[in-house]
């Protein structure tokens, strides 16, 4: 399974109400998610992003509320993968419960840039930035893992195993 997109960049602490600001939870629809997505931040991401692209952010992102309403926004919108330096912990746990792909990786979540175009490879944990010509190893998803995202889901993998 890989992941190839251009990167949209972002810094430490990008919490939930930033990714989806709470204004908008009324709706639990991933299409009504994702054209709010990151707009508190990023007012010209939804117009920008398209379908395969990458964000790439510093510590801690996701921290706040525990909302699956925020990976639901990323994946919905587009967003292939989220590399960061880190995740607040509710935040990954939402992410592969929903089938969002994401890594820690500090050294690529430093180096990438935004714009840069940006390639990933699931089962190894590259990541390779193809403007730099570098690659970064984060860490790579366990089997297991990876079918939940194949399946898009936790949900949808529990159903698919129970057949």
């Amino acid at each position: 399974m890989n992941a190839k997109g251009l990167v949209f960049k972002y810094g430490d602490n990008v919490d939930t109400d930033v990714i989806i600001p709470a204004r908008y939870l009324n709706s639990s629809e991933p299409s009504e998610l994702a054209a709010h997505c990151m707009e508190d931040i990023d007012r010209d991401f939804v117009n920008k992003v398209n379908k395969g692209d990458i964000i790439v952010a510093n510590k801690n992102f996701g921290c706040g509320s525990s909302r699956e309403h925020a990976p639901i926004a990323i994946k919905a919108a587009g967003i292939s993968c989220v590399i960061a330096e880190t995740f607040a912990r509710i935040f990954y746990r939402n992410a592969i419960n929903i089938g969002l792909p994401i890594i820690e990786c500090p050294e690529a979540a430093v180096e990438i840039e935004a714009g840069d175009e940006v390639e990933i490879d699931f089962d190894s944990g590259i990541i390779t930035d193809i403007t730099k010509g570098k690659s970064f190893k984060g860490q790579a998803f366990p089997p297991f893992m990876q079918k939940i995202i194949a399946a898009e889901g936790l949900i949808n993998y529990i159903n698919s195993s129970a057949e």
